[in-house]
């Protein structure tokens, strides 16, 4: 080998045990950090647990690399249809819509097969995929219930009672944060602003926003779901549980009745001005 081929070689094998011991350490780290997590938790250390899942895999029975997953008949006609918005050489562009759709299917979660899926369809390696749903917070990789609550619990809503609905949906479902209730119906979990602070306290229930809460009307909006009837959205794809339409104020609408005209040019706006235009450029120095 030449002497450049030797450095090569030899930064490659560097490398390589580099990334070995460095794996090694995780795998010894990992289960370590989940005990000591667990013992704090069960010590009852309160953490505010915002919105954040574990970046690693740990198998469970149903979420192995071994678990089946495949998309039924009509989610492969839209697993075509979602490839076909891109050219054939950027087909891991679908990757987030993919995994969406996987997720749906699979009652609201992600399991290692269903990536490994995504990632056999769309010809890129399993990591890459894997990336995409733990950065996401959308993408659950653990399996939430079938209601699945997402309480805002930042500023906004936090001054306008979200603590009281937190302790209202504790009490009323006997869980707590990130927890979900023996009969897989809700999982509750506190996140960051989910964006409809006008209407605040919220929640996030799967696809749906319900806003504008109260402890009664978020009991109310439990009991429904048990029944298998959740209210169903307003025209503007949300539900302010407290009869408003929107996002309007206790005022309701005190502007902007009418379409705006164009605005008139005042009459000698041009008139007084100081500086001739004529003169422009040498004052700017062009």
């Amino acid at each position: 080998l030449s002497a450049r081929n030797r450095r090569i070689v030899l930064s490659a094998r560097a490398h390589y045990f580099r990334a070995t011991m460095l794996s090694a350490l995780v795998r010894r780290a990992v289960p370590a950090t989940a005990s000591r997590l667990s013992s704090a938790t069960a010590a009852g250390g309160a953490r505010r647990a915002m919105g954040s899942a574990q970046s690693f895999h740990i198998d469970t029975p149903d979420n192995t690399v071994e678990t089946k997953f495949d998309f039924n008949e009509e989610n492969y006609k839209r697993v075509e249809l979602v490839l076909s918005k891109y050219p054939a050489n950027y087909k891991q562009s679908g990757i987030i819509p993919l995994l969406d759709l996987a997720q749906r299917q699979n009652g609201g979660w992600l399991p290692v097969s269903a990536m490994d899926k995504v990632a056999q369809i769309v010809g890129s390696a399993p990591s890459r995929v894997y990336e995409v749903a733990s950065f996401y917070t959308m993408f659950n990789r653990t399996k939430v219930g079938k209601y699945f609550i997402q309480l805002c619990g930042t500023t906004p809503c936090m001054i306008c009672g979200s603590e009281d609905i937190k302790q209202t949906i504790t009490n009323h479902l006997g869980i707590k944060n990130g927890e979900t209730t023996k009969d897989g119906l809700f999982t509750l979990l506190e996140v960051e602003c989910l964006g409809a602070c006008a209407n605040a306290p919220m929640i996030q229930m799967n696809d749906d926003y319900y806003e504008c809460l109260t402890p009664d009307t978020m009991v109310e909006l439990l009991e429904a779901c048990k029944r298998g009837n959740p209210p169903p959205m307003g025209r503007w794809g949300s539900l302010p549980m407290n009869g408003q339409v929107s996002c309007e104020g206790p005022l309701g609408k005190t502007s902007l009745f009418d379409e705006p005209g164009p605005v008139p040019i005042a009459k000698g706006r041009f008139d007084e001005g100081k500086v001739d235009p004529a003169s422009v450029k040498e004052h700017m120095s062009y």
